[in-house]
């Protein structure tokens, strides 16, 4: 039978493994090459999964929700004449009483074969984030229960070690029916050592009020806030500066930028090029810290927050920066902005980044405090420029003048970036941005 086994292709520096959160075909479908097979999500992206060859799909060797190893076989297409011959068993042709062996990683996740065709349960594995074990038993009371696994890991266990029993669950459900599970909670989940993990808020929902589950892109990025928050010591600085010159000749040659390069000059690869700049001056804002050793980068790989429409946030990395002219950033820009919006960025393209930029003025906003990305040591917000009377200094005295004005504010590690380094690297991008030579073509 010539048979062709698909694997979980290699998705971008770092990624080990991603996580199946759509099948688009079944058992028995005809597959064309390079037809999406399977929607997949990393910690970075989610993407599609074509299939190499053309031919009938034999077997789905995992659930959706399964998290799968790069380089693992996925499915399994029969390929050439062979294809009718391949048509899956149905389930009559197997005894009532006989179930499939489960896979290793079924077991961790206590789901097994046929998950997929009942109402979707919630996921409860055999260890939780708190390092506590839960029995078999324990875990279909909770996925009957639908309770979810931060719920579960909230629950306290009187067992050894703190183990969760069936009776520690049964009381806590029988509490929780009848309303008795605090509004609010807050308590520390601990470790089978006994050791702190986090503290956690149980907020319980009155009538009306209407209860969202979080995204996994939500989830993804509420917990790479706190870990950041955990990991580095924030320190926020902030600048106003003028920048009337740049606005006068950015509105004098966007026109003539768009009819000629076919895209908009927005003020964002401007930004980028400051902050470029200003990393080969000051090169410890281009750094990550590992454990007491400081990595200086050598590559200046500047991320640009991008807000997406369900409200999440990604962030592609425009590589390199230093070494493209205006013309080449603002395309970076755009297209990364594009296809990051209609979801067709490649893993590859928001890794990598040794520092961040956001826009907060697209939102009109004046300035923020923003949380570093991970693993890097600073990031820069940008706010909205506003037109307001200052004070300029003058050869023949003191006078009050309408100009164009923002605020740059950054974030930095302080464990690394004191704040005389991190004071003079704004200061040095406010000045690339001020003193814009309106002379300069584009």
């Amino acid at each position: 039978m010539a048979s062709y086994e698909i694997v979980l292709p290699r998705m971008g520096e770092g990624i080990t493994d991603a996580t199946i959160t759509k099948w688009l075909k079944k058992p028995g479908d005809h597959i064309s090459e390079e037809e999406p097979l399977a929607e997949v999500a990393t910690d970075k992206v989610d993407s599609e999964i074509p299939s190499p060859v053309e031919g009938k799909l034999h077997e789905l060797l995992f659930n959706e929700g399964d998290t799968v190893e790069v380089g693992s076989v996925i499915a399994i297409v029969i390929t050439g004449a062979e294809e009718d011959a391949a048509k899956p068993a149905s389930k009559k042709d197997k005894p009532s009483d006989e179930k499939p062996a489960k896979t290793e990683e079924q077991e961790k996740t206590g789901t097994h074969e046929g998950d997929q065709e009942r109402t979707v349960q919630p996921l409860i594995v055999s260890k939780g984030a708190s390092g506590r074990f839960y029995s078999p038993l324990v875990r279909n009371i909770a996925k009957e229960e639908g309770l979810s696994m931060d719920e579960l890991d909230r629950v306290e266990g009187t067992g050894k070690e703190g183990r969760l029993t069936k009776d520690d669950l049964l009381k806590y459900l029988e509490k929780r029916s009848k309303g008795e599970v605090p509004l609010v909670d807050t308590g520390t989940i601990t470790s089978s050592s006994g050791k702190a993990a986090k503290t956690v808020h149980v907020v319980k929902p009155q009538q009306g009020d209407q209860v969202i589950e979080m995204t996994r892109m939500r989830k993804l990025i509420a917990d790479h806030m706190v870990a950041s928050e955990d990991t580095s010591v924030h320190v926020t600085s902030v600048i106003e500066i003028d920048v009337t010159n740049l606005v006068k000749w950015r509105d004098k040659h966007k026109k003539t930028f768009e009819q000629r390069e076919g895209e908009k000059l927005t003020f964002t690869p401007i930004f980028i090029q400051a902050v470029a700049k200003t990393l080969r001056d000051y090169p410890m804002l281009n750094s990550s810290l590992s454990g007491d050793k400081i990595i200086i980068r050598k590559n200046i790989n500047i991320g640009m927050a991008t807000a997406l429409a369900d409200g999440n946030l990604i962030v592609p990395v425009i590589k390199n920066a230093d070494h493209k002219n205006l013309v080449g950033l603002a395309k970076a820009v755009n297209d990364l902005a594009r296809r990051a919006r209609s979801n067709k960025l490649q893993p590859d393209e928001i890794q990598g980044g040794t520092f961040t930029l956001t826009n907060v003025g697209a939102f009109d906003t004046i300035f923020a405090t923003p949380i570093i990305n991970q693993p890097q040591v600073g990031i820069l917000a940008v706010g909205t420029i506003k037109k307001k009377p200052v004070v300029l200094e003058t050869e023949h005295g003191d006078t009050i003048a309408i100009r164009s004005m923002m605020y740059l504010s950054m974030s930095y590690d302080h464990r690394i970036i004191d704040g005389a380094l991190g004071g003079m690297a704004l200061k040095r991008i406010g000045e690339y941005l001020q003193n814009w030579d309106v002379e300069q073509s584009v």
